[in-house]
Formats: C-alpha cells, structure tokens, sequence
C-alpha cells in the first residue's frame, strides 16, 4: 500500500473546517501529531480568507455550520480549485446528504462520531490522489487567473487517476505514448499535461492535426523540406518533428495519416532522424513523441489501412481515456471549472449549475464528452439571464411559463446596420415568446454588441459564422430584419 514518508507530511498542508471547539481541537491535534502542516476555521467565510493566503492540499469541512454549510463552501471550493480534494465530516447519517456531497465533488465523507484511524487512513488516502494527480491541475479558477487561458487536468474519478498516475510515470521518459479515447475526452489536454511534468518542459510543445491536412502538405509539415523541392518552395523549411527539437511532438489523429506515409514514419520514429522532402542528408532530432486517436488501431490494422509495425511502435505506453459518462463524479467539478472559466472571459456574472440543470447533466450521455460540456457552458454563460445556469439554458428548449427571458429590459437588441433598438420582450399576455424569436432577438442583441461584427458576435452565440450568416438570411427572406 502506498504510503506518505515524514517529509511529504511536512510539506502537507490541511485546513479544519469545525464549529465546534472541541472537535476542532481535537482534529488538530491527532493530524498535528501524525506530522501535518494544520490550520483551522471557525467556519467557512473564515476558511475561504485563509485560503485567499494560503493554499492547502486538503480540507475536512463539517456540514452543519452557521452562516455558510459545508455543501456551501464545497460549492466554492470547486469553483476556486476543482482539484483540491475535500474531506466532508457529519454527525447526520443522512444518505442523501452524503450522496448529494459526492456528487459535488466531495473526495469522501466520514460520519461522527468516528475513530482516529478513520480520519487517518481517509486523509492518508485523499493526500495520495493529490499525489497521483499530475501538477498541471487546475489552481485557482479566479477571475484573470492563468489556468482560465490553459485547459487544466480535472478529475478525481479512480479510472482517470490512474491514467494521471501512468501519465506521470513516463512523462519524462523516451517511449512513444499513445492516448486513445473518444473524441472530446480531452486527449490534447493529457498530452499537454504529459509535457509539463516531463524535464523537457523548458522545450516546445509542437502540435500537428494528422487529419486536417492534404497528403502533399502533411508530409513536408512533418518532414519538412529543402529550397527547390518541389514548386513553390522557394526556402528550406523544417518539419514538426524537427520544431519539437528538446521538447514534445504531438501527432494528433494518427491514425488518420494516409498509408504511404507510414513507412517513412516508421523510419522516423525508429532511427530519431528525418529526411526533408528533397534533401540528401537525415536530419537528427530528438523529441518525445505522443500520438492519439478515437479510432480503434487494431481493426484499422486488420482491415489494412494502418501498418501493424506502426502501431506496435506506438503503441508502447497507452493511455486509454474514459468517456464523461463513466467519469459521473467529476462532471460537478468540470462544469464548476468551465461555468468559471467563461463568466471570467466574457466578464459574465459567476452562476452554478440549478439543481435540475445538475441532475440533467448527471444522467445525459456526453456523446462529446468534455468538449460537448465546455461549448454548452460557454453558450449558456452568454445567454443566461437568471441567477442560476437551467436546462433552457444548456439545451436547445424553451423555459416553462414565466421564465422565457428574465432581466429582459436590459437587453437592447439592434438591426445588423445598428439603425433600430428596442427592449426586448419575454412575456405578452401571459404567453412566452418562441424561442426562434429569442433566438433572433439574440442574435440581433450579439450584432449591435459586436457593432455587427459577424465574426465576433459568432464568437458570442458560441455558433459559426456560416451558422450566423444562414440566421441573417433566413431573417431577410421572412422580412424579420428591420
């Protein structure tokens, strides 16, 4: 079993979160005696000031507190820090409450009164998954914080810890890392996080799409080329795999490559040398490798559409990434941190998911996985208007009688040439407006915030510009634009 030497207890920091005196005291004395680093709190506003100052690598929180819960300040903490795991302590056995803890985000929950060797062995364990994690999770989602511009690691659910744990075991090794998983897993994400633990950290992280380019150009952007290689060459070029020089190369859609290319892939990922289009000397490089794919290698290979020894030499470390809908338990904290990350960006009020938004998102499927949930949160920051993110929100729905839109006179919707505003209305003699005249008003309202710039107003909807300007027809043709 895994354990934690003295040292890393030294460097473990624990914040008590108790009302009551003599339990507080008493927490801190057994877990001061086993070697941590411990603070305490009255109570949660004075817990989320200290953790203002000071970071901590864990928290044990009682539930029932006065003035703020512990369900409460566990709702903050996941939107200040989706990765700091949560111990939550009550004395009331109640299932739903611990289930609905869990579902939060919580790490586990112990039940008073309880035996030393309880709180132990469950903070030993909480401390160890901080440990397994890699160091690339997601620190502070406050508003103009770093991690809101990178795409943090988030997760506690064991499957996607042990991936963690793996990735971070070969992070800094030489063995090609192949990331397989369904598209919007967040395969990139990984590969990212692999880099940053890797001593070549210092280096480029170099990307390439396997799959968005034509053959001619795939190969000289991977291989590069010499001046007068071929027309329109007019300069020596080097290849990706020459950019990622002391760093990490990432092959995106791998197993998009097209089969002639292969071979000369192979050669390249064996020998650690590349031959530019045209050149009569290979060119030494060295860089980690990592590839991914959503497809399955093996029936690709059966079928003859990807050389077995090229998978063989990929397929040295696989990562296989779960879908969201076997991670449950970490889809609180992944909306908590995207809910965050775009009301920082779009400087939009900070809303957490209503209790049947939060359900809806527990028992959907995630055919796109974390990427399916990002662009709906990023869409539902921009266009909610009441004081939490709802269903409407979230899914292409209208909202029950009486909250089609609310905060409806502050919005100012406008004609693409910006010539006419008016207030835009959400209920007229007790009906809701359809949502296709919603839809238009916030459009309309995107375009005069945007000075009707398509591409930014686009941007706003979380909708393409080809989508956008299909809507302006549409309008135009039904006599709807004014």
């Amino acid at each position: 079993m895994s354990s934690i030497n003295k040292k890393d207890k030294e460097d473990k920091k624990i914040l008590i979160v108790e009302d009551e005196r003599e339990t507080r005291i008493s927490m801190f004395e057994f877990l001061n005696d086993k070697g941590y680093q411990v603070m305490v709190a009255e109570n949660g506003h004075m817990a989320l000031d200290m953790l203002d100052n000071t970071p901590v690598d864990l928290v044990i929180s009682d539930i029932r507190m006065p003035e703020m819960s512990g369900l409460e300040l566990l709702r903050r903490l996941r939107i200040k820090d989706p990765a700091l795991p949560v111990i939550i302590v009550t004395g009331f056995a109640g299932v739903d409450t611990a289930v609905e803890a869990m579902k939060r985000g919580a790490y586990d929950y112990v039940l008073k009164p309880f035996p030393e060797e309880v709180i132990g062995e469950t903070v030993r364990q909480a401390l160890m998954v901080g440990q397994a994690a890699l160091p690339s999770l997601a620190h502070g989602v406050e508003k103009g914080g770093p991690a809101l511009e990178e795409k943090p690691v988030i997760g506690n659910d064991p499957r996607w810890l042990q991936v963690m744990s793996k990735a971070r075991a070969v992070a800094s090794s030489t063995a090609t890392v192949l990331i397989l998983g369904e598209s919007g897993t967040g395969k990139e994400v990984v590969a990212r996080a692999i880099h940053q633990e890797s001593e070549r950290r210092q280096g480029p992280f170099v990307a390439l799409n396997c799959a968005a380019l034509p053959d001619g150009l795939l190969e000289s952007e991977l291989f590069g080329h010499e001046k007068g290689a071929f027309t329109g060459a007019a300069a020596m070029k080097k290849g990706k795999f020459e950019l990622a020089h002391g760093g990490t190369l990432l092959l995106d859609e791998i197993g998009e490559i097209p089969l002639h290319l292969q071979a000369k892939l192979l050669r390249v990922l064996q020998e650690n040398v590349v031959d530019r289009l045209g050149g009569k000397t290979p060119v030494k490089f060295d860089a980690h490798i990592v590839a991914t794919t959503n497809c399955n290698l093996m029936e690709a290979v059966e079928r003859g559409e990807f050389r077995r020894d090229l998978f063989y030499r990929l397929n040295v470390i696989p990562l296989n990434l779960p879908p969201l809908r076997e991670r449950k338990g970490d889809i609180g904290a992944l909306a908590a941190y995207f809910a965050a990350r775009y009301a920082s960006r779009y400087d939009k009020p900070l809303k957490e998911l209503s209790p049947a938004a939060l359900q809806r998102f527990l028992s959907y499927e995630w055919p796109g996985n974390v990427r399916e949930m990002e662009n709906m949160l990023e869409r539902a920051v921009l266009l909610s208007h009441g004081s939490f993110l709802e269903p409407w929100d979230l899914w292409d729905e209208a909202p029950p009688a009486g909250k089609a839109v609310e905060e409806s006179s502050t919005l100012q919707p406008a004609a693409e040439g910006g010539t006419r505003s008016e207030a835009l209305p959400a209920v007229a003699g007790g009906q809701v407006i359809p949502l296709k005249e919603v839809e238009r008003q916030m459009i309309l309202q995107a375009l005069h915030k945007t000075d009707n710039n398509r591409t930014h107003a686009a941007k706003m909807l979380g909708i393409s510009v080809r989508t956008l300007r299909n809507k302006l027809h549409e309008y135009r043709s039904s006599g709807l634009m004014f």
